[in-house]
């Protein structure tokens, strides 16, 4: 098992849950946050602290978000890692409650 940032996440970038991570799993791009499914040790500790529930086990993973595995794993191979908390985008609030935001995900700079 391991855990999945999905849509949710996109244009938020609410960092929260990466302080807590004790394996330092999650990946930065330019406005998602990803998990690499190699380094994340099924803890939980992380899905509590996402303001929008952006974070769910791959076994709960609801189909509509079914490509968001593939997509942590892929952008965590190529996106560096991040360990400590940050400032959300500027426009996180404006995001934060939004669905259907998958074509809005920037996968490089």
């Amino acid at each position: 098992m391991t855990f999945v940032v999905t849509e949710a996440c996109i244009r938020c970038k609410y960092t929260d849950c990466v302080s807590v991570c004790p394996v330092d799993c999650f990946h930065e791009g330019p406005n998602f946050l990803v998990i690499d499914p190699q380094a994340c040790i099924d803890c939980a500790v992380c899905v509590p602290e996402c303001p929008v529930g952006a974070i769910v086990a791959d076994t709960d993973l609801p189909s509509q978000h079914s490509e968001f595995l593939e997509i942590n794993a892929r952008l965590a191979t190529q996106w560096p890692v991040i360990n400590q908390a940050r400032e959300p985008l500027p426009d996180a609030e404006l995001w934060a409650g939004a669905s259907g935001k998958r074509a809005e995900l920037l996968e490089s700079a």
